[in-house]
């Protein structure tokens, strides 16, 4: 017989799980870089830019879309990976709280 107050337990552990993750997003960091090294981008798991460095030599200023290609590059790199741990960190910090209901994703809730 389905208990449902056993359920709803199990609803309120998994949402405080998900809390708790969610605020431990911000110490996620991932990189990305582009250039051979020569740009560098740090995210972290809420997909916010939080560092960017640029080597000397690119900065120049009657050339500057090569510099810009290669920051866009770098930053989608770092937050495509901060998105990835961040989604794998939810699922760890979740893993075993709820019973795996077919068709039921929490992947959505980043």
């Amino acid at each position: 017989m389905f208990d449902m107050m056993k359920m709803m337990g199990k609803v309120k552990e998994m949402q405080s799980k998900m809390k708790e993750a969610q605020d431990q997003l911000k110490h996620i960091k991932a990189e990305g870089e582009s250039g051979g090294g020569m740009v560098r981008a740090i995210a972290n798991g809420d997909k916010e830019l939080i560092s960017l460095e640029i080597d000397e030599s690119l900065v120049n200023p009657t050339d500057s879309s090569m510099m810009k290609d290669l920051i866009i590059a770098a930053v989608n790199k770092a937050v495509a990976d901060a998105d990835y741990k961040a989604k794998d960190h939810i699922k760890n910090a979740t893993q075993g709280i709820m019973p795996n209901i077919p068709g039921m994703d929490l992947s959505g809730m980043l």
